[in-house]
Parts: C-alpha cells; sequence; structure tokens
C-alpha cells in the first residue's frame, strides 16, 4: 500500500482578505480594464469592496516601489500589480520590462505575502487589448484570482 501524497488544494476564498493593487495609469485604456477586472473578480471570490485598496502610479517603472511599501506595511493579505509596456521604436522597453520584472520578482521571491504580477509586456496595442478584457480574456481577473489562491496557500504553509 503506498502512502498518500499531501497536497495543498487550490482555495478560492477571499473572506476577510485586505487586497492591496498598484496600477500603472500609462496605457490608461488597457489598465483600467485590468483593474476592473481584477476588483470584480476579487469580489467575486467574497473580498469585500472596502477591503480592497488601490494605488494608482504614473507608469509600470513606478510600481515596484509603491508594491514595496505595501508590504512593507504590513496591512495585506497579497499585492497585485498591474500595468501595460507595450514596444515602441526604442529599447524604452526592455528596460522598463526588465526593472519592473526584476522589481516584482525579488518581493516575490522574498516570500513576506503574496505579490502577484499583472504587467502586460506586449509587442502591440492589439495584444495589450487582447489580455486586459476588452478583446478577450482578463489578466487582471486571473491575477485577482492569483492573489486570493495564494494568500490561502501561504497560510496553509505558516
Amino acid at each position: 500500500m503506498k502512502n498518500e501524497v499531501n497536497v495543498f488544494k487550490k482555495r478560492l476564498a477571499g473572506n476577510g482578505m485586505k487586497i492591496a493593487i498598484a496600477v500603472a495609469d500609462f496605457n490608461t485604456t488597457v489598465t483600467e480594464s485590468l483593474l476592473s477586472g481584477a476588483i470584480a473578480k476579487l469580489e467575486e471570490v467574497g473580498v469585500e469592496a472596502s477591503a480592497i485598496f488601490v494605488a494608482h502610479v504614473p507608469g509600470a517603472f513606478e510600481l515596484p516601489g509603491v508594491a514595496k511599501r505595501f508590504v512593507d506595511s504590513q496591512k495585506f493579505d497579497a499585492v497585485i500589480v498591474l500595468g501595460a509596456v507595450i514596444r515602441g521604436e526604442t529599447p524604452h522597453f526592455d528596460c522598463v520590462v526588465n526593472a519592473v520584472t526584476s522589481g516584482i520578482a525579488n518581493l516575490a521571491a522574498a516570500g513576506q505575502i503574496p505579490v502577484i504580477f499583472g504587467v502586460l509586456t506586449t509587442d502591440t496595442v492589439d495584444q495589450a487589448m487582447a489580455r486586459s478584457g476588452l478583446k478577450g480574456g482578463n489578466k487582471g481577473a486571473d491575477c485577482a484570482e492569483s492573489a486570493v489562491e495564494m494568500v490561502n496557500l501561504y497560510k496553509e504553509l505558516a
């Protein structure tokens, strides 16, 4: 007889959670749709609207700093970071994407609380629109679901 493996199962119960969202205002049509998707999903899984805190920043480059402030405050169960960086004609795209990705990855890896990366990095506006709920799925909603799932997992691992 084989031993049973212990599995932590996915739980999407957001009751009692406080979630912070940092959202970039640059490419606002895309990012506002990501934000709307995230808020709707959080409420759908039981997070109270009054327990969702949103900070707007000018662009994606500013997201890691605000996300770190949210983490360091110890007031939130998770942080969701939303933005859209769309490739242009200069190397600026690569600089911003690398900085944002690295900053958020470092916060997430520290493991204090879940930090969820929802920054779209696309070649075209159409690709960004397709991932932000304007033409298809909404990465903001996906990130909200991930945040709640990860908060529950962190609690089980404590």
